[in-house]
């Protein structure tokens, strides 16, 4: 069993930049749900632009046994969000990928660990398998993808391609 699960967002965006092998060179194999995989292969507007997905073989789809769990999560979240929660705790995994802050709040309740796409970017970047994080930051917001300017700044001085902002 893999021992991350992973919610649309973050394999969506890293598609959509070409990066979405970083999650399996990080992660190795990885758990997605079964409306996750619906959300974007099947239902999602941008399926052939993210169609790299259906190709990773490193991405294994689960059906989630707790359906009363996915019925009390999604108040407040979409199913996709709300099966990868359940996936998480049903498999005990190490780590789930959420973007959204809505499902990192009630993922927080249940005491899971988390982290999104720019947590992941950032990894990378720290474990030089990113040769630029601005650049790759800038493609990500070229895709639609929103970036608050201070968090911006500050995943910048960490990843180490920008000044302490606190100089």
């Amino acid at each position: 069993m893999p021992e991350v699960v992973s919610n649309a967002s973050p394999l969506i965006h890293l598609a959509k930049i070409g990066q979405l092998e970083l999650l399996h060179d990080l992660f190795g194999e990885i758990a997605i749900p079964r409306a996750v995989y619906e959300e974007c292969l099947i239902e999602g507007e941008e399926r052939e632009e993210i169609a790299t997905i259906k190709n990773a073989d490193w991405l294994h789809i689960y059906n989630v046994s707790d359906q009363n769990l996915v019925t009390v999560l999604q108040s407040g979240l979409d199913k996709g969000e709300s099966e990868a929660i359940a996936l998480a705790l049903e498999k005990s995994v190490d780590l789930i990928l959420l973007d959204d802050a809505e499902a990192r709040e009630k993922a927080r309740l249940y005491q899971l660990k988390i982290t999104g796409t720019l947590g992941i970017l950032l990894r990378a970047k720290k474990e030089d398998r990113l040769q630029s994080f601005t650049d790759t930051i800038e493609q990500l917001q070229a895709t639609g993808f929103w970036i608050e300017a201070a968090l911006k700044k500050r995943l910048l001085v960490e990843a180490g391609e920008m000044e302490s902002i606190d100089n």
